[in-house]
């Protein structure tokens, strides 16, 4: 069998496989490899480009679409009958509850203005806030806000769950206008979807209370951006974003400049330890997919 991968990383953890041949290819609209009619199991690259999405229509073989990501929204669209698509839940599970640690922690300490005052060289003491005491409400809870959990055990926080589906612990989606006025920092996980789309706008914002964090590790565009940016330009509300809409944000975007922002491009999965789980867990799909084996995180009916 073939396997196209976008890294030579992961064709290294691929090497050696009996029956697997790999070839590290990232389409960009030109003309394809000879063995595109060959593919059978395709990992696009981690940020997919239109044209990377695109080449799935035009492998004739192919069988398994693996993301190196958790969100599978920009390809769903691409998958025809009898293709499998596999995300990668679980794999950035680590990376990133670590981000929404750090950033959770950069913004009640006040990291971001001592930061911009050691640059001015001015030792300006003041005192900060803190976690501890707070209330702490993940929105989408799955594996990484089990993560995002068990990582803020230690901070003596109350924290609230919601997510599509309710469970023990766990709140409906339906019940987040509720729970919203109780939370002093908002973890956004929730995957995209039709209905999550757009889902934090002015009338959720509005709900959040006075001096809230919010903080989105999920994807922009579960934010209404100018209604983030008019709580924020208030001094209502403070945000830290991994991810925001448009992505990435024009030079000229004025949400750069906005108060109590702190914005970081998109990396909270962008560590070694992620790519290293990325790669064994892809040479592991590679293999169950080899030995005709059930695939792990295959995405099947609405997502």
């Amino acid at each position: 069998m073939l396997a196209w991968v976008p890294t030579q990383r992961l064709a290294d953890e691929l090497a050696g496989a009996e029956g697997v041949s790999v070839e590290v290819v990232v389409p960009g609209g030109g003309p394809l490899p000879p063995s595109a009619g060959s593919v059978e199991f395709y990992v696009p690259p981690f940020f997919p480009t239109a044209e990377s999405i695109a080449v799935i229509s035009a492998l004739p073989a192919l069988r398994v679409v693996q993301t190196m990501t958790a969100g599978v929204d920009r390809l769903l669209p691409h998958i025809r009958p009898g293709v499998l698509l596999c995300n990668a839940r679980g794999v950035h599970d680590a990376s990133t509850a670590e981000w929404v640690m750090a950033a959770i922690l950069a913004a009640v300490r006040d990291i971001p203005r001592f930061a911009a005052e050691q640059a001015a060289r001015r030792w300006s003491y003041a005192p900060t806030d803190c976690l501890a005491g707070k209330t702490v409400l993940i929105v989408g809870y799955g594996s990484i806000g089990a993560a995002v959990e068990r990582r803020l055990a230690g901070f003596e926080v109350e924290v609230l769950r919601v997510a599509r589906t309710a469970r023990p612990g766990v709140s409906p989606v339906s019940d987040l206008p509720a729970v919203l006025p109780s939370a002093d920092v908002v973890v956004l996980l929730a995957p995209v979807t039709p209905e999550t789309i757009g889902m934090i706008d002015a009338g959720v914002l509005g709900r959040m209370r006075d001096g809230a964090l919010l903080v989105n590790a999920a994807r922009g565009s579960l934010v209404v951006t100018e209604a983030l940016r008019a709580e924020l330009e208030s001094g209502r509300l403070r945000a830290v974003l991994d991810v925001t809409d448009p992505e990435p944000l024009p030079p000229d975007h004025p949400l750069w400049s906005a108060p109590g922002l702190l914005i970081t491009p998109h990396v909270a999965a962008s560590t070694p330890y992620s790519a290293s789980t990325a790669a064994a867990f892809v040479r592991a799909q590679v293999l169950r997919y080899r030995d005709r084996q059930p695939l792990d995180n295959v995405i099947s009916g609405p997502y």
